[in-house]
């Protein structure tokens, strides 16, 4: 299979719902899916769409941001959706991790990799890892992603976004994103129990038996994600290096 930029459609889906359930059933890479729901929402939040494209052009430099390929990966303590306190020591104790930054609940991209990481989570637990999110969010939105989607396994709270700062995977949104996100209900001060109105680079890092980052993908493009091939194909080089 080889990825194909998502083709135009005729019928626009009537709901930003409607639009998310259409590019997860339509299968394939993930970043099909991705791209999908990014057309899909070019036409119903247009203005919106130039702002995100205004502020990745100006992110471009922070694909480098984060620890890169061998090096250890930090080690944080952080609560999980039950209030359970975990450390990235003790998850690499049990063997390699597939830990994914994403903005929050509401983040229909963020949804979309988080329910093909899930899809996938039966393989990566095969190879002997496990799948753990990261959201700036407080707990009750943190229990909301894991129910509304089906997943099964942990998602961590970064309040006020400590651990993605650590990283340098941390941007200000931008009053006209604000503006615009206030307009359509989206309050990341209620999600985050903060007025920062700041929101971590979404990014996926394989953290292999020894703590190091056997893989990574960091793009400011949120609309961009790691492809679960990928990811398993990590796994399986950090297991065939143990």
């Amino acid at each position: 299979m080889t990825r194909k930029e998502a083709q135009p459609v005729s019928n626009l889906p009537a709901t930003a719902r409607e639009a998310l359930a259409i590019a997860e059933a339509s299968g394939g890479w993930l970043q099909k899916r991705l791209d999908l729901y990014s057309r899909y929402s070019k036409s119903f939040h247009p203005e919106l769409h130039e702002v995100y494209e205004e502020l990745i052009r100006r992110l471009v430099a922070l694909k480098n941001a984060g620890p890169l390929a061998g090096a250890v990966m930090p080690d944080f303590v952080l609560p999980d959706h039950n209030g359970k306190l975990i450390r990235l020591a003790s998850l690499i104790a049990d063997g390699p991790v597939v830990l994914s930054l994403n903005r929050g609940h509401w983040c229909p991209w963020c949804r979309l990799e988080l329910r093909a990481l899930a899809q996938i989570n039966s393989e990566v637990v095969g190879l002997g890892g496990q799948v753990v999110s990261i959201v700036p969010e407080t707990l009750s939105y943190s229990q909301r992603m894991v129910e509304d989607n089906n997943l099964p396994f942990k998602v961590l709270t970064d309040l006020d976004l400590g651990y993605a700062l650590s990283l340098g995977l941390v941007i200000w949104a931008g009053e006209r994103v604000r503006e615009l996100y206030l307009r359509g209900g989206i309050d990341l001060s209620l999600f985050q129990n903060n007025k920062g109105w700041f929101l971590p680079i979404p990014a996926t890092f394989i953290i292999g038996y020894r703590g190091e980052v056997v893989a990574r993908f960091v793009n400011p493009d949120f609309r961009a994600r790691m492809e679960p091939t990928e990811i398993l194909a990590a796994l399986g080089s950090a297991a065939r290096a143990r």
